[in-house]
């Protein structure tokens, strides 16, 4: 025993007998296969026992965590100390250098201490003398039971579930508001059809329809607190002589149960798109401030969580929920979309055809950012997001209005350009090059006439001459 190792496993410190055997890592397996030769190198040298599951809880959760518990310096202290020379094995290199900087020993960690823990975990049933399996394995279980209800209770991404939910709950509502709404607007169309194109909105028509159920009772009834004056008086006067047909009382009394759907639903819709607001501005503030929450909250949900979003680069967040759309492009050899979720950032929305593209990346760039900086800062103030917004309000404003500017330097300096000179001459028409024809005078000269008639002679002579 020239060196002494002590391995910390659990509040039972152990010692190692023959050091040589542990020099050859690939085959220290084998000295583990049973309890016999395990007992050969390493022994217990002290065990202490937990008072009860919470104190074990806490010592597990502190070792999870890298840090150093109250229970397991005292012990470290007591034992430990007396020989402060030798070094000793840990398996966390982060608990190693806690315990360096605290208790000032010597902590190794090396791929020779990760196969003696292994060794160590497989016959610990051996190496603990008077501990019976089945109570041992009772233990391990609570214990592993109490620590994934720990972790469960106090994760940080149980956050980010809240959101998910909110945001699949919020798209739900949506679709089972649109399908209600549209059964209520054909149902009680049959009755009343001329009020659906004088009422547009969808809630005061509810409303309206829940109030005065029949359309023979709408003038003598009051919605002046739904609609405005003139809707109102236009919904009289088309009650007074509608083409709809009668119906009984019963189908009224289902139409207002309806109505009484909607109007629920819908305004349990503002309180849950409240609550989202809320807890996005908590969570993501710069995120939000970029993009909006409900831009936001979907793409965390597309990713499953923050900080798998905060993984993502810039060009992913781009094209998150577009995959389909990307995928069948590149099967294709066509053009891959520019945006995803993120083309329903008001940002995108204010860009024209032309520009949709470029504002997407630049916000996308910007986006991620401000998603790492939610997901793995400290700070949760949304300064960040405002300035990253603002840039990318003035790069929009500067392709909308087609301004020149430097890309480097200030920034801020118009690009030198050269005055325009317009070099116009007045040019007068020459009629002369209408006719491609050669110009040739209308009297004709004697000689050429001359000429003509002796030509003419000559044709004649010869022509009777081959007649003969």
């Amino acid at each position: 025993k020239s060196e002494l190792n002590v391995v910390v496993c659990c509040f039972f410190p152990l010692q190692v007998l023959n050091e040589k055997k542990l020099q050859e890592v690939d085959s220290l397996w084998k000295e583990f296969e049973t309890p016999e030769k395990a007992n050969k190198i390493v022994k217990l040298k002290h065990f202490e026992k937990f008072q009860d599951t919470t104190e074990a809880l806490a010592a597990s959760t502190a070792l999870v965590e890298g840090k150093l518990s109250k229970n397991l310096k005292k012990i470290l202290k007591k034992i430990v100390a007396k020989d402060a020379h030798e070094q000793l094995a840990v398996a966390d290199a982060k608990l190693g250098g806690v315990i360096k900087e605290k208790l000032n020993l010597s902590c190794i960690h090396s791929p020779m201490v990760t196969e003696l823990m292994r060794g160590i975990r497989s016959q610990i049933e051996g190496l603990i003398t008077g501990l019976p399996s089945r109570e041992m394995t009772a233990m391990c279980l609570g214990l592993a039971h109490s620590l994934s209800r720990y972790k469960l209770k106090f994760s940080p991404d149980k956050v980010d579930t809240m959101i998910i939910q909110a945001i699949s709950l919020l798209d739900d509502l949506d679709k089972e508001l649109n399908n209600y709404i549209m059964r209520c607007r054909e149902w009680y169309g049959w009755h009343f059809p001329e009020l659906g194109k004088i009422i547009t909105d969808n809630l005061a028509y509810c409303k309206c329809v829940r109030k005065v159920g029949d359309r023979s009772n709408f003038a003598s009834s009051d919605v002046s607190d739904i609609l405005p004056e003139e809707i109102e008086e236009d919904v009289k006067a088309a009650a007074e002589i509608s083409m709809g047909t009668e119906v009984s009382e019963e189908d009224i009394n289902n139409i207002i149960h309806l109505c009484d759907q909607v109007i629920e639903i819908s305004e349990y819709r503002t309180q849950l798109y409240d609550y989202l607001k809320n807890r996005m501005m908590a969570i993501a503030p710069n995120l939000t401030v970029m993009v909006g929450e409900l831009v936001g909250a979907r793409l965390i949900a597309h990713a499953g969580s923050l900080l798998n979003l905060a993984k993502h680069p810039a060009s992913t967040v781009q094209l998150l929920g577009a995959e389909k759309a990307l995928f069948r492009a590149l099967k294709t050899k066509r053009d891959t979309p520019k945006f995803g979720l993120i083309y329903h950032a008001s940002l995108v929305g204010q860009s024209n055809a032309k520009n949709k593209g470029k504002i997407s990346r630049m916000l996308a760039a910007k986006t991620a950012l401000t998603i790492r900086y939610d997901a793995l800062g400290e700070n949760t103030s949304a300064e960040m997001g405002a300035e990253n917004r603002l840039k990318v309000e003035t790069r929009l404003r500067l392709l909308e209005e087609r301004g020149i500017r430097r890309i480097s330097g200030t920034g801020k300096a118009l690009a030198k350009t050269d005055k325009y000179q317009n070099k116009s001459e007045i040019k007068v028409f020459d009629p002369s090059g209408d006719s491609t024809l050669p110009v040739v005078s209308k009297k004709r000269k004697i000689q050429e006439v001359d000429e003509q008639d002796t030509e003419v002679a000559v044709k004649a002579k010869k022509f009777k001459a081959e007649m003969k």
